[in-house]
């Protein structure tokens, strides 16, 4: 890992990937110089081959559509057979401590349906238990799970925000503070400018740097919010 992005192993488990118009969208948006991209097409692996590709990575992200509250078959079958007592418990090897441990998850009902009370009666992070349960025992960091809400549904205006925001779930180093967010799209888009043609150049200068005095102003406010709170603590 360096810098603002972290290398990260996407692990699809969609037994018809190739017409799930979710999955191209996201394979296009994972398509980055930080990112594998990793399709599970067969129940038959070489084990030694994926252990190795869990090993290049800092965060592993099982990307999945919700079936009958759980990953399929084909997902499953990858967690049993590559995570082995061996390679994976901490007394052993050890091979995903420290490792962080992500869940992007294709939804075919509402998001709004997840909750108690609800339709589904059940919230995401109640569904998703065990694997929570399987980062806690590996000794991995379980990230908070990505939602894509029935993708086919959404706007144009919407599909750009998920892509975003997916890229940023794959690689920004930290998720949840704004100052990382802030991070990272500054260094995408200076990763960016000199691949572009020049008029893109000038506007995307003019965006990063729009962002940096954004940025400024936000860190000067939060030291004088800090500040009017260490006085009224005295």
């Amino acid at each position: 890992m360096g810098g603002d992005f972290i290398e990260t192993l996407v692990v699809v488990g969609h037994p018809q990937i190739q017409d799930s118009s979710t999955q191209q969208f996201l394979k296009e948006a994972a398509a980055l110089p930080d990112v594998t991209w990793h399709p599970l097409s067969t129940f038959d692996l070489n084990v030694a081959e994926e252990q190795a590709l869990i090993n290049q990575a800092n965060r592993i992200v099982l990307q999945f559509p919700l079936y009958w509250y759980s990953a399929p078959a084909i997902l499953k079958n990858w967690l049993d057979q590559v995570l082995t007592r061996r390679f994976a418990y901490p007394d052993a090897m050890g091979s995903l401590v420290g490792k962080e441990l992500g869940i992007a998850v294709s939804l075919g009902s509402p998001a709004r349906q997840f909750t108690a009370g609800g339709s589904e009666n059940f919230s995401l992070s109640q569904i998703l238990t065990p694997f929570q349960a399987l980062a806690h025992k590996l000794q991995m960091t379980f990230l908070p799970t990505f939602v894509i809400d029935q993708f086919s549904y959404q706007t144009d205006d919407e599909k750009t925000k998920l892509l975003v925001n997916y890229q940023r779930y794959l690689t920004q180093a930290q998720l949840g503070h704004f100052d990382d967010r802030t991070n990272w799209l500054t260094a995408r888009l200076a990763k960016l400018i000199p691949t572009v043609s020049t008029d893109k150049q000038q506007q995307l200068t003019l965006i990063l740097e729009q962002l940096k005095n954004d940025q400024a102003t936000l860190t000067d406010l939060q030291a004088n919010l800090k500040m009017v709170q260490d006085m009224e603590d005295n």
